[in-house]
């Protein structure tokens, strides 16, 4: 991790996971830096789901895990980028945990 992402999360609270204290401290520039402690380099497909991972939070009030993610994105994307597989890919530390982290969501009820 660079040291400019480094600088940037050292002035945002985080639980011992890495997940933010607190969901209004985020932005795109703090995204990315997450993202790069992960070491994901974010492309518009990742964005995506990230945009919908936050309203999903928004209308719920809750980060969604795997099973509800997955019928919120069928919902709003092409089939073909609605599936475990597509997700994975994109993040593989697990499409719930890791996007609602570079989300800046808390973890997800049910991820371990």
């Amino acid at each position: 991790m660079s040291t400019d992402n480094k600088t940037i999360l050292a002035n945002i609270s985080t639980d011992a996971q890495g997940y933010l204290m607190n969901t209004e401290q985020w932005n795109e520039t703090i995204a990315r830096c997450i993202a790069a402690n992960e070491k994901i380099e974010l492309n518009e497909d990742h964005w995506q789901v990230i945009h919908y991972i936050r309203q999903f939070y928004n209308e719920f009030n809750t980060s969604p895990s795997i099973r509800p993610l997955m019928k919120y994105l069928a919902s709003r994307l092409p089939a073909e980028k609605c599936n475990s597989l597509y997700l994975q890919i994109l993040f593989p530390e697990g499409p719930a945990r890791q996007a609602t982290k570079i989300a800046g969501l808390p973890k997800p009820a049910k991820c371990t």
